[in-house]
């Protein structure tokens, strides 16, 4: 059953990022809990992804691309190669990097060995995802830029008249962003009906929770007024998830808004709330309280 592997790749994504986390002394802990089901769901069921043409362990960082550097990659290959039919990821929230890599190695895309180089000087398993990182095909932070790139990718897919999908993965956070309503008004504007975009709405940011710092208010109804066809589902229902994906508008993109629990299978994180955004630890016995607790929810 397919729903079986993704209740296994999910829980593989958070016990990776919860053990990077503990031994790190600090990760983005809680984008693994609100984003690892949909995730999970998107790479084993919803999109349609060749294997991965990218080396299993990553290379080091071989500069930017530019005329003059013949050696420089990007991590769309970890995402398999580009065809007619397969579909295109493109990852906008860059600080969920350490998910994404997580993902890639429970879905056998990466090596184990490759997350244990997350963030290291002259590598490509970068804290904050770039166009070379693992699964990563362009460098979209500062916030909000991938979803202009993507578009720009599905308008040339359909004018080639090709079947494929283009999938953006974006942050809640991403919808404060102007940068992303000039997009959506773009979509539209070109019926990019391929393009189909879900969102992390797990209502917290690096400032603490967003409806104190900056409310979206019906964001549903807003995304809906600018031309996007909206679907919103709970982002732990994975069977809803799937639904959902299956959906092809006529003539307007695909919005699944994934609402979700920043500490879901990690309860005790739910003290920390809303200051979830990178989890750090003041002390040792903080780190060892937090880690005694989750390990009875995760093993």
């Amino acid at each position: 059953m397919w729903q079986d592997e993704v209740n296994k790749v999910a829980l593989g994504i958070r016990r990776r990022v919860f053990e990077h986390t503990i031994k790190n002394n600090g990760g983005y802990l809680s984008q693994a809990c609100s984003s690892a089901d949909f995730l999970a769901t998107l790479y084993v069921k919803t999109m349609n992804l060749g294997p991965s043409i990218a080396p299993p362990i990553p290379p080091p960082f071989a500069g930017p691309p530019n005329a003059n550097n013949p050696n420089s990659f990007t991590g769309a290959g970890y995402h398999g190669p580009k065809s007619d039919e397969l579909d295109r990821f493109f990852i906008s929230p860059a600080h969920y990097a350490l998910v994404i890599y997580a993902a890639l190695v429970e879905t056998g895309r990466m090596a184990p060995e490759g997350l244990a180089m997350f963030n290291q000087d002259g590598g490509s398993v970068e804290m904050i995802g770039a166009e070379h990182s693992p699964g990563m095909e362009v460098t979209t932070g500062s916030l909000a830029q991938g979803l202009s790139m993507a578009a720009g990718v599905a308008l040339a897919i359909k004018l080639k008249q090709e079947a494929k999908r283009v999938w953006v993965f974006l942050s809640d956070g991403e919808l404060q962003e102007g940068q992303t309503w000039e997009a959506f008004q773009v979509i539209r504007h070109y019926n990019l009906n391929n393009l189909a975009i879900i969102v992390d709405v797990n209502g917290q940011q690096c400032d603490g929770a967003m409806e104190s710092v900056l409310s979206l208010g019906n964001a549903a109804d807003k995304l809906a007024a600018f031309g996007a066809d909206v679907i919103e589902v709970d982002g732990h229902d994975i069977e809803a998830v799937q639904k959902a994906g299956e959906m092809r508008p006529e003539s307007s993109a695909l919005v699944i808004l994934a609402k979700t629990n920043p500490y879901q299978g990690m309860d005790y994180l739910q003290k920390r709330w809303p200051r979830l955004h990178y989890v750090r630890f003041k002390s040792q016995e903080e780190a060892r309280a937090l880690e005694v607790a989750i390990r009875k929810q995760l093993y």
